[in-house]
């Protein structure tokens, strides 16, 4: 029995050390999606001493009818498709680097794929809009290099945008299909605020969207309370990165968009490694240092 008690010990140890400073990738369609995990992002860079780089597989250039407020920030009609598809592309890295920076991620790779319209079905982006090959070769090296311990995706509900399934989709093929030898991390699926109502299971047609039923909702509460008289909160890093997308006018109506962000965990990581998240996030709701 102490034998079998040590053992755990040292395993729980172990696995308490692999999360100390984890490295994570975020996998996303659009410049702005990684505001549903700003927070849990700011924590790890700057209290768990982990690295955050993201991938964005499109310039968000469709996002030209949010862009009313930032016509007269930029100089230009950019509600105007023809001015707006021409310009936002880099308008938005701009944008996303600069909210990037209040939260800490590191590095940045973009795909450069059409964001064509708000769609709810992936099938067409995946078959004919996206060149989904050259996309999964590319991440399939950034994946190899980056040694990461843990990929954030969108989770592809129904209701969510088709380019937002895409990108998840994409995100868990890729990491299925990694050579043999590669370290795999364990990918979780931003799932929004919601813990309540129904579970999100899987997508129909695509089996490797499954979420392991038994495994629970991982939730980082941006609530959590520090500073002078406990008046702060992990909202601020997550209003801050919000406010830097001033080409989406639509994304400053998100500012306190929710207390809770929330993963999935995907049954094809194997129910043995929900340890490893479930370390992670003990590691992400404990206090912060005053």
């Amino acid at each position: 029995m102490k034998t079998l008690r040590l053992a755990t010990l040292l395993f729980l140890v172990s696995l308490t050390i692999a999360v100390a400073q984890p490295r994570v990738l975020i996998v996303t369609a659009h410049p702005d999606d990684e505001s549903g995990c700003a927070s849990t992002v700011y924590k790890i860079t700057h209290e768990l001493g982990g690295t955050v780089d993201l991938a964005v597989i499109t310039n968000g250039e469709a996002g030209y009818k949010y862009s009313t407020f930032a016509s007269e920030v930029y100089g230009v009609d950019l509600t105007n498709e023809a001015v707006g598809r021409r310009e936002l592309p880099a308008i938005r890295k701009k944008e996303l680097m600069a909210g990037g920076k209040w939260v800490g991620i590191k590095n940045y790779f973009f795909f450069d794929q059409t964001d064509t319209h708000y769609t709810l079905d992936c099938d067409t982006v995946l078959r004919s809009v996206w060149d989904v090959a050259w996309v999964k070769q590319r991440l399939t090296k950034i994946l190899q290099q980056g040694g990461y311990d843990f990929v954030f995706t969108m989770l592809p509900t129904d209701s969510t945008h088709g380019h937002h399934k895409a990108a998840g989709i994409i995100a868990l093929q890729t990491v299925s299909e990694l050579p043999a030898g590669t370290r795999l991390p364990v990918v979780l699926g931003m799932g929004g605020g919601r813990v309540d109502g129904p579970r999100y299971t899987e997508l129909p047609k695509y089996s490797i969207t499954r979420v392991d039923s038994d495994a629970k909702i991982y939730v980082f509460d941006r609530l959590q309370k520090f500073g002078f008289k406990n008046a702060l909160d992990y909202r601020t890093p997550a209003n801050w990165l919000i406010a830097e997308h001033k080409s989406q006018g639509v994304m400053q109506t998100y500012i306190n968009m929710g207390d809770k962000e929330t993963f999935y965990y995907f049954a094809m990581n194997g129910a043995s490694r929900n340890e490893e998240v479930a370390v992670l996030f003990d590691a992400l709701a404990r206090p912060r240092k005053q």
